[in-house]
C-alpha cells in the first residue's frame, strides 16, 4: 500500500479502537516499521497494541460460552459482551482458550491485508527492551521487536501530530542495527538480528499476529 493509504489505515483502526468494544481493553496503540521509517510504498504495516487484563472477570459468562461454543475464558481473557455479540470472531489457542491476541486480530485486521498485529500488556518501549534481553540470552534473534515506533493513541488520547509526522514521512529513525545498537546490543549481534527480521518479513504473507505477556 502506499504511504497515505497506510496511514489512513492506521487511522481506521485507531478509530474503531476509540468508538468500539474491543475484545479486551486497550491501553496505547503504537506503529513500527517500514511506516515509522517513511517507507513508500509501505510493504507491510506493523501495528502494537498495549492491552490491559480484564478486572474481576464474569465467571458466569466464561460457563455459558463455553457450553455453547466449547471455548473457555470469554469474560476473563476477553471481555463477554464482545464475544456475545461477534462469536464467529472469537479465536482461541492450543489449550481451547480465548486467545487475546488472536480476537483483536479477528476484529480488526482482514486475513488478507499486509498488516502485523504484535498484542502485549506491558507498553512497547517496555517490551522493545524485554524481548532484546530475552533474544540476546536465547541468540533467538527473531524475537527481536524493532524499537522504531511512533504511539498514535495512548489512554484514550489521539496524537495527531503523530499521524501528520507518518504522513509527511518527517520521523528521523536510525537504521535497525544502530536503533538496537542504543539498547545494548553489540555491533556485529545488532547486525545479525537485523538480517534475521529482514529475512522474516519476506516470507509473511497476509495478516499475521503475535501475543506477548511480560
Amino acid at each position: 500500500m502506499d504511504r497515505e493509504q497506510a496511514v489512513a489505515r492506521l487511522e481506521t483502526l485507531v478509530d474503531r479502537v476509540e468508538r468500539e468494544t474491543m475484545p479486551v481493553p486497550v491501553r496505547e496503540v503504537w506503529a513500527f516499521g517500514d511506516v515509522a521509517l517513511g517507507l513508500d510504498p509501505v510493504e507491510r504495516l506493523d501495528v502494537y497494541i498495549t492491552k490491559d487484563v480484564i478486572m474481576g472477570g464474569d465467571t458466569e459468562a466464561a460457563a455459558d460460552f463455553a457450553a455453547e461454543y466449547g471455548v473457555k475464558g470469554v469474560g476473563t481473557s476477553v471481555r463477554a459482551e464482545w464475544a456475545e455479540a461477534h462469536p464467529d470472531r472469537v479465536r482461541t489457542s492450543d489449550n481451547g482458550y480465548a486467545a487475546p491476541e488472536k480476537c483483536l486480530a479477528a476484529e480488526l485486521v482482514a486475513a488478507d491485508e499486509p498488516i502485523h498485529l504484535e498484542v502485549c500488556n506491558a507498553s512497547f518501549e517496555d517490551n522493545v527492551r524485554q524481548r532484546l534481553k530475552g533474544a540476546l540470552a536465547r541468540d533467538a534473534y527473531e524475537e527481536v521487536l524493532d524499537p522504531r515506533g511512533v504511539c498514535l493513541w495512548v489512554d484514550g488520547t489521539r496524537d495527531e501530530e503523530a499521524f501528520d509526522r507518518l504522513r509527511e514521512a518527517s520521523l528521523a529513525m536510525p537504521t535497525l542495527p544502530a536503533a538496537l545498537g542504543m539498547l545494548g546490543a553489540d555491533e556485529d549481534v545488532a547486525n545479525e538480528a537485523a538480517d534475521v527480521l529482514k529475512r522474516q518479513r519476506t516470507e509473511q504473507e497476509g495478516s499475521s499476529v503475535r501475543g506477548d505477556m511480560v
